[in-house]
């Protein structure tokens, strides 16, 4: 219990700003309107790329006996990808919609 309060003694500043962080997320995604939530989304989902770095960085430092890593890694890279070919594609065809049709 002392290491906890030593933890959180030492990263206040911090743990103020995750929660400011918090408020004001749910403030700005509280004020969009329904129309906006689809273009929101597929640019949060093309966010992901930072995942894959992360997760290739993750890769290259780890030992090559750690299958651990190099699996969870591997993972990682492969639903990165995933998730930013889909907000792609999510935002392709709302933009289809709005073209004007002959």
């Amino acid at each position: 219990m002392n290491e906890l309060i030593q933890f959180f003694t030492a990263n206040k500043e911090m743990i103020f700003i995750v929660i400011l962080m918090i408020f004001v997320g749910v403030e700005v995604i509280g004020k969009v309107p329904a129309v906006l939530h689809t273009p929101l989304m597929s640019g949060a989902n093309a966010i992901h790329g930072v995942v894959i770095v992360g997760a290739i960085l993750v890769m290259l430092n780890s030992e090559p006996e750690n299958y651990l890593a190099l699996a969870l890694g591997t993972i990682a890279v492969f639903l990165g990808t995933l998730n930013v070919v889909g907000g792609f594609v999510v935002t392709d065809r709302m933009l289809e919609m709005f073209k004007k049709k002959k």
